[in-house]
């Protein structure tokens, strides 16, 4: 099993990349994963994402991305959704790039009323990559980091359900 963490926030050393980075520990830990975790910065990326043609680094990423069995993705929470940044990278998947994945959006917000973004906007984009996406999303505000409880209780809900996708895939 291979786990990928993708943050979606334009600035480099984030809250997010913080909160995205500990998410992906919890469920780590849950799921039993010892190995390597790889995390794609897209703040790195973002000169890249947009200009035409092949870049070594974002295929690298986008390959990182395909072949990983579990993905934490995470984004700042813009507009009530996730950053057009992480939108322009998943964009450069092609069709079904996550099928066989268990995708894990994340999304830091400024205020609660954000909260349902997550499900109505986030998960339907992962769905549609092709990934089982296990419920519930996780919302964390950003005056709450770090968060540790609510990582951890989040963990604990989704890790059977990866576990058990995990188990019927093979």
């Amino acid at each position: 099993m291979s786990i990928v963490t993708v943050v979606g926030n334009p600035r480099p050393g984030s809250r997010t990349y913080a909160a995205a980075v500990a998410a992906t520990d919890a469920v780590a830990e849950r799921l039993g994963h010892t190995g390597t975790r790889d995390v794609i910065d897209l703040s790195a990326l973002a000169p890249v994402i947009l200009a035409p043609g092949a870049h070594a680094n974002l295929e690298i990423a986008v390959e990182l991305l395909a072949g990983a069995s579990v993905a934490v993705l995470a984004s700042p929470t813009y507009k009530a959704t996730y950053t057009g940044l992480l939108k322009a990278f998943l964009d450069r998947l092609p069709p079904n790039a996550l099928a066989g994945k268990a995708a894990l959006p994340l999304l830091v917000m400024g205020h609660p009323r954000h909260a349902l973004a997550v499900e109505v906007h986030f998960r339907p984009l992962l769905v549609e990559l092709g990934a089982f996406v296990p419920t519930p999303g996780l919302a964390l505000l950003e005056s709450e980091l770090p968060a540790d409880e609510p990582l951890a209780r989040w963990a604990d809900l989704i890790a059977p359900q990866i576990l058990a996708t995990q188990g019927a895939l093979r």
